[in-house]
């Protein structure tokens, strides 16, 4: 087929079979031959090197995650300290449960910061919606650090620390898909894998930051003084973080592919909602990705979000001794996603999410043995072991959940989906780990819930009709 130009003169075009969804793109028009489309940053001859606007794409996407999950990560990293300060009881076992149960309630209202923020960027651009998203999670979190504990206000304290738990999750329901499709739809085609998991490698840093400050501030302090107001210095540098990251987008365009969309939609009458469109045209693949990101949720909040406490109440480790060894296996999962996702550029997304699975299915039991076991050295082996199976998943399903879904509703669709799919499985997880050890009294227990689970996914991939998408090209 061919695409008509001004002055008459036409350009042919070839779409393949899995390039289904880009009807959009023979909307292009150009004023002159010698003029370059917008879309040249998705084209053969940029696909061979990567330009200084996609490099500022990429910096300004991992800055922006870094400041999101930096955010979410205190909550789990400080959970031994927070859950006595805003949830006492008698029982430690019991202040964890409450707190955890928060940690999962933040979660359950992403879907609906999914669909607002998401509904808004398939409309207004997605730059735009990621300076609210970054905004929102900043102010959040630092009131988190000027909260007074429960000794002080009661029980206010505790529904003001949930309340901001909830903008924070609102937040993270649009920053978790804005920003990876911003830089999908940048990347050159053949390395979009790479830049996707490169930003989403970003999410695993703020932990090991995190992670570090916590370790420094314990440190340098006694208990007594951390407990009283050492813990909220991480909190308050939340703000001026998110800041710098606002800075750095500033300096980003409007993805190419969203700016020739909007070129198409102008010519078109627009009967429908980003959100009617989403469910009525892309519900499968919604369900796909709610069923296969669960799984990755799952896993990266196992590692971030309850490794630190479990090793402390669990495997009877030091804060400090917990603190380190996690930030170590934080910084593998940091460096293996990337890796693991160029690999899927090269051998399909599909192939790279079953061979994490069974990975992880065999890898599971084994390697919470040995972070249970109370031997730091063996702790450590047994996270990275843990790490080598997600990130082994991740390197295919943190593109595939971009990739499956049409542009004109990839933010609605992708974020309301994935954010789904983190609210069950990934908000869930350190409730239910815990749960599992105070339950059964066996601390490997966890492991059992990571196999149940992958199990149901991996015969969800053999049999769910997911298909490749590496070679679609929008």
């Amino acid at each position: 087929m061919a695409v008509e130009v001004s002055g008459g003169a036409s350009i042919p075009l070839t779409i393949g079979k899995s390039d289904r969804y880009a009807g959009f793109m023979t909307n292009i028009t150009t004023n002159s031959s010698s003029q370059t489309p917008r879309g040249a940053s998705v084209s053969e001859s940029s696909d061979k090197t990567i330009t200084p606007m996609q490099r500022r794409v990429l910096l300004g996407g991992s800055v922006g995650q870094f400041v999101e999950f930096y955010d979410l990560a205190l909550y789990g990293i400080a959970a031994v300290s927070l859950s006595r300060l805003f949830f006492p009881s008698g029982s430690e076992t019991a202040g964890l449960l409450m707190l955890f149960a928060t940690y999962g309630v933040a979660f359950f209202i992403r879907p609906l910061g999914g669909l607002f923020f998401g509904a808004l960027g398939d409309r207004v651009g997605r730059r735009n919606v990621l300076v609210a998203t970054l905004l929102l999670i900043g102010v959040a979190t630092t009131a988190i650090g000027l909260l007074p504990s429960f000794q002080t206000w009661g029980i206010w304290s505790t529904i003001l620390l949930v309340l901001f738990r909830l903008l924070q999750g609102f937040s993270a329901g649009g920053e978790s898909v804005g920003a990876p499709s911003f830089v999908y739809e940048h990347a050159p085609p053949s390395k979009r894998g790479m830049f996707v998991n490169t930003t989403l490698a970003a999410t695993a840093l703020p932990a090991v930051f995190a992670s570090s400050l916590f370790l420094v501030l314990s440190l340098l302090m006694s208990s007594e003084t951390y407990d009283a107001w050492g813990w909220r210095i991480p909190f308050l540098l939340a703000l001026p973080m998110a800041f710098v990251g606002l800075i750095i987008r500033a300096k980003t365009e409007e993805s190419p592919i969203f700016q020739d969309m909007m070129e198409g939609k102008a010519e078109q009458k627009q009967t429908s909602t980003p959100v009617s469109e989403a469910f009525k045209t892309s519900w499968y693949q919604m369900i796909q990705v709610v069923v296969i990101m669960g799984f990755t949720a799952m896993g990266f909040y196992f590692l971030s979000g309850y490794f630190v406490p479990y090793l402390q109440t669990t495997g009877d480790l030091s804060r400090n001794a917990s603190l380190g060894l996690n930030a170590i296996a934080l910084l593998l999962y940091t460096f293996l996603l990337p890796v693991f996702g160029a690999i899927s550029d090269r051998l399909g997304r599909r192939p790279m999410m079953v061979t994490g699975i069974i990975t992880t299915i065999v890898a599971a039991v084994p390697a919470f043995i040995m972070v249970s076991s109370g031997a730091p050295f063996v702790a450590l082996l047994g996270q990275c072991l843990f790490v080598l199976g997600i990130t082994m998943y991740g390197g295919g399903c943190y593109t595939f959940f971009i990739e499956v879904f049409n542009p004109k509703v990839r933010l609605t669709a992708a974020a309301f989906s994935y954010n789904l799919g983190y609210a069950v499985f990934g908000g869930t997880a350190p409730y239910i780990g815990e749960s599992s050890v105070a339950v059964t009294g066996v601390g490997y227990a966890p492991a059992f819930y990571v196999v149940g689970l992958g199990v149901v996914v991996l015969l969800f991939l053999l049999f769910g009709r997911v298909k490749e998408t590496r070679h679609i090209q929008h």
